[in-house]
């Protein structure tokens, strides 16, 4: 006998699923039968969807609310698409979009149209995606150069620092007694000192060269 599933998708731990989960409600999907991932759309190595995936069986249902639910990558969705419907042999309904319902006009014009309809929506939203993380990465950017700073502050120096280079410099420690001296790592002291050297007119004063 025939299933029936949902699944739903979203980005972030933080986003709420509640309005696919009140359409799945409608549609009356078993709540033990809808997958749900928070999980970005990238691609499909998400555990509720590998669980559902391997759960399905031939002339099962399985609905989405919309494309972009399902994932965010045109090629894998694609993929995807054509494992459910082809090698799981299951029925997929798209909400959103009645075009994507294999259900419906199984005949060869019917496959071609959900076939186009399905490409479209498909690079439409890997298109989305890429959009997002443009704006994400000029967004930062325009903060960067407003001055503001992301990532947690920096540590700061330790009062003795300079002083201890100073003796690293002139050999009389070497780098790990230099480290072990400002309690820190190996790799954060060379990081600090690099920082500094960076800035030369800085470094020089402090060092009194």
């Amino acid at each position: 006998m025939s299933k029936t599933y949902g699944y739903v998708r979203v980005s972030s731990r933080d986003q709420n699923e509640e309005r696919q989960l009140v359409v799945m409600k409608q549609l009356k999907v078993s709540p033990r039968n809808i997958y749900i991932d928070k999980e970005s759309g990238k691609d499909f190595a998400r555990p509720a969807y590998q669980r559902m995936l391997k759960k399905v069986r031939s002339n099962d249902l399985l609905y989405v609310k919309s494309i972009d639910r399902l994932g965010r990558n045109y090629t894998e969705i694609l993929e995807q698409w054509r494992i459910l419907t082809k090698v799981k042999k299951i029925d997929i309904c798209v909400i959103d979009m009645p075009l994507l319902d294999t259900r419906r006009g199984k005949d060869l014009m019917g496959t071609f149209l959900a076939d186009l309809v399905l490409q479209i929506l498909s690079f439409v939203a890997e298109n989305e995606r890429n959009l997002i993380r443009q704006r994400q990465a000029e967004g930062i950017a325009a903060a960067k150069e407003r001055g503001v700073k992301f990532g947690r502050p920096e540590d700061p120096l330790p009062e003795n620092f300079f002083e201890v280079c100073r003796r690293w410099q002139s050999g009389e420690i070497n780098k790990t007694e230099a480290s072990n001296e400002l309690h820190m790592p190996l790799s954060t002291f060379y990081y600090k000192v690099k920082k500094l050297e960076d800035c030369p007119e800085k470094w020089h004063e402090k060092m009194n060269i």
